[in-house]
C-alpha cells in the first residue's frame, strides 16, 4: 500500500479522495492496514498519530466532522483537576499535569497557553492552609515530569489583592484567594491539527465516513464496512487491528460486534455559557465550588466561558441540548460572587457536550471515574473509553500498545511525547518576527498575532491565500476576530466539509457572535462552495440548514427540561449532501 506521507498534512478535497482510494485498496490481498481507528475525536486522532509514528499503516474514519462530539465541547482547559486531588486520585492528577506541561511546552505551544485562576477563600483561618497545601501539592506534582511545567507557580492573595485582580467581585464574598495557573486550548482546533499531523506522517484520514458494520472472520474482527456520507457509497476497509475510540458512542459501536465483556459508558452533560469580556472586570479566571461540582469562569479572548454542569444524559448523543434550567443554574451560581449580576441578555453563546464516563454503581455522574480503560473484547478489536481530554495522548498510547501486543512483528514504543504538532516547530521564531511578517504581508500585526495563535508556523499558508486574493483579508460579517481567508483555509487544508464545520469548530463563531454566525453564513458558504465545487442549490441548502440549526438551538435553550430541549433541538436533522 502507498504510505507516502502527505507533506503538511493537507486535508483538502483532493487529499480526502486520495485517502478514500487508499482505504478502498485495503480489500486487495496484502494491502490491509495495520490499524484502523474508528472515531475522530481527541483520542482517535491521538491514536492515529501514535500508531503512524511507530511505522504502522494507519487509517482513521469519522462519521461526522473531526471533533464533532465531546472533543469540541469541553471547558477548553488543559488541567490536572484540582477536584481529583481532593478525591485523593493522585495518579490521575500527576498524569494529567505531566501531559499539561507537554502540550504547553512541546506539543502545541502555538495552540495552548497558561491561564490564571483565583481559588476564592470564604472562611478565615483554616481554609487558607488547607487549600494552600493542596495547590502547593498540585504545583509540586507538575515538576516531576522532566520537562517545563509551562505555567507559573501559585501565589496567595489578601482580600485587597483579590479585588485588585478581580474588581467586579463582591467585597464580602471572599476573605482572600490563591492565584494558580492551568492551561487553555481551542479543543476543536487542536484535534484538527492532530489529525493533520497524523496525515503528515502517513495516516489516511477521512471524515463524513461512518462505520456501519465490522468485518469478521470467525470470532476475529478484520476491518469495517463504511458508508461515505458525501455520496452514499459503501466499501470495506481491512485491518489487522481495529481501535474503537468513539467516546459516548462506545456502547453502540461495541454492540456491532459482541454483547459479552462490554465496557459500559455513561454520558454526562456539561453546558457552558459565553459572555462578553466587558460584562465584568477581572484579569484572572475563577474556580467556584458548587454543591454538585465546580464552576469555572474562564478568560477566552474577548469573552468569558462559564461552566459547567454535570448531569446524566440519556437522550440524543449527537446534539445534546442545554435547557433553560441548565442556563439558570450557571447564572445563579456565578452571580453569587459578582457585584453586577449577569442576565440572559448577557449570554452570547451556549454549548453543551457529553463526557464519556465509565459506568459504575454510583448514581451521580459527578462521582464517576475519569480514569480510562483499554479492553480487547474480541480478537482484532480494541476499545478505549473514559479518561480526560488532557490525557488523550496516554489513552492513545495505551490503546495502540494493546492493539500491537499480538502483532507478529516487533513494533516500536510510542514516541508522541517528542513529536510536536504541525505549526509548533518554529512558532517562537515566527512570533518574534510577527511585526516583520505584518509589514511583508500588508496584514495588521494584530491580525498576524491572531493567525499565529491559531496556525503557528503554518500562518504563511493562510497569508498566501490573502496574497492571491487580498479581499480575503477582510473579517467575516458579524465575527470581526476571524478573516475570510480562514474559511477558505478550513476547506482547503483542515477538512471542513460543511458550513457548520467552519462556524462551530474551525472557528468558534457559533458561540462567540451575538447572532451565532448567521450573518457570516452566506459568505462562508460562498467561499467553501468555490473550494468544494458546490452548486447554487447545495450552497443555499447549507445556508438554510445552518440558520435552522441556530433557531433550533435557541428554542431548545428556552425549554424547562432535558426532554423538551432535546425535542426542540432535534427539530433540525443533520444536513445531507445533495447528490
Amino acid at each position: 500500500m502507498n504510505t507516502v506521507p502527505n507533506e503538511g498534512g493537507v486535508l483538502g478535497p483532493a487529499a480526502r479522495e486520495a485517502s478514500i482510494a487508499r482505504l478502498r485498496a485495503t480489500s486487495e490481498p496484502g494491502n490491509e492496514l495495520d490499524i484502523l481507528i474508528v472515531g475522530g475525536g481527541i483520542v482517535g486522532a491521538g491514536a492515529a498519530l501514535d500508531a503512524v509514528t511507530r511505522g504502522l499503516t494507519v487509517g482513521i474514519v469519522e462519521a461526522s466532522d473531526w471533533a464533532a462530539g465531546t472533543s469540541s465541547r469541553s471547558s477548553k482547559l488543559i488541567h490536572g483537576g484540582l477536584r481529583y486531588l481532593e478525591m485523593l486520585d493522585f495518579g490521575l492528577v500527576k498524569e494529567a499535569l505531566h501531559e499539561r506541561g507537554l502540550i504547553l511546552s512541546v506539543l502545541a505551544p502555538h495552540l495552548a497557553r497558561p491561564v490564571p485562576f483565583l481559588y476564592p477563600l470564604t472562611k478565615p483561618f483554616l481554609e487558607r492552609p488547607y487549600v494552600g497545601a493542596g495547590i502547593a501539592l498540585y504545583d509540586a506534582m507538575s515538576i516531576t515530569g522532566g520537562h517545563s511545567r509551562g505555567v507559573p507557580f501559585h501565589k496567595h492573595l489578601t482580600r485587597r489583592g483579590t479585588l485588585r485582580a478581580a474588581p467586579s467581585l463582591k467585597k464580602d464574598a471572599f476573605v482572600g484567594s490563591i492565584r494558580y495557573y492551568d492551561g487553555q486550548v481551542d479543543d476543536a482546533k487542536y484535534v484538527a491539527n492532530l489529525v493533520r499531523t497524523g496525515v503528515h506522517y502517513g495516516a489516511h484520514a477521512v471524515n463524513q465516513m461512518a462505520v456501519v458494520a465490522f468485518l469478521r472472520e470467525g470470532e476475529r474482527v478484520v476491518g469495517a464496512k463504511v458508508v461515505n456520507h458525501e455520496d452514499g457509497s459503501q466499501f470495506n476497509i481491512k485491518a489487522k487491528q481495529v481501535i474503537n475510540a468513539t467516546g459516548v458512542w462506545t456502547d453502540e459501536t461495541q454492540a456491532m460486534v459482541t454483547d459479552r465483556g462490554q465496557l459500559k459508558v455513561r454520558a454526562s452533560k456539561g453546558i457552558h455559557l459565553v459572555v462578553p469580556r466587558d460584562r465584568f472586570q477581572s484579569t484572572v479566571g475563577l474556580i467556584l465550588r458548587t454543591e454538585k461540582s465546580v464552576l469555572f469562569v474562564i478568560p477566552w479572548g474577548r469573552h468569558w466561558i462559564i461552566g459547567t454542569t454535570d448531569t446524566d444524559w440519556n437522550l440524543d448523543k449527537a446534539h445534546p441540548a442545554a435547557s433553560s434550567k441548565d442556563i439558570d443554574y450557571i447564572l445563579e451560581h456565578v452571580n453569587r460572587v459578582l457585584k453586577r449580576p449577569l442576565t440572559r441578555e448577557d449570554v452570547e453563546g451556549v454549548y453543551a457536550g457529553l463526557r464519556p464516563l465509565l459506568a459504575g454503581e454510583n448514581d451521580s455522574t459527578a462521582k464517576l471515574s475519569r480514569e480510562h480503560i483499554v479492553a480487547h473484547p474480541v480478537p482484532g478489536l480494541v476499545v478505549v473509553a473514559g479518561g480526560k481530554w488532557t490525557t488523550y495522548r496516554v489513552m492513545a498510547k495505551d490503546a495502540v500498545d494493546e492493539a500491537t501486543r499480538t502483532m507478529d512483528e516487533r513494533v516500536p514504543a510510542s514516541c508522541t511525547e517528542t513529536i510536536p504538532l504541525l505549526g509548533a516547530s518554529g512558532f517562537k521564531a515566527a512570533w518574534n518576527r510577527r511585526s516583520r511578517t505584518a509589514e511583508e504581508s500588508g496584514v495588521h500585526v494584530a491580525r498576524v498575532e491572531h493567525l499565529l495563535n491559531r496556525y503557528g508556523s503554518m500562518t504563511p499558508e493562510v497569508l498566501d491565500i490573502i496574497a492571491r486574493n487580498p479581499e480575503l483579508a477582510e473579517p467575516l460579517p458579524g465575527a470581526d476576530d476571524y478573516l475570510q481567508a480562514e474559511a477558505v483555509y478550513a476547506a482547503t487544508h483542515e477538512g471542513a466539509r460543511h458550513v457548520h464545520d467552519v462556524l462551530t469548530r474551525r472557528t468558534r463563531i457559533s458561540i462567540e457572535a451575538w447572532d451565532r454566525g448567521v450573518s457570516a453564513v452566506p459568505v462562508v458558504a460562498k467561499l467553501m462552495g468555490e473550494v468544494l465545487g458546490w452548486s447554487d442549490v447545495q450552497r443555499e441548502s447549507e445556508i438554510k440548514h445552518y440558520i435552522a440549526r441556530v433557531e433550533a438551538e435557541r428554542l431548545s435553550q428556552q425549554q424547562p427540561d432535558d426532554e423538551s430541549a432535546d425535542a426542540a433541538r432535534l427539530g433540525v436533522e443533520d444536513i445531507v449532501p445533495l447528490r
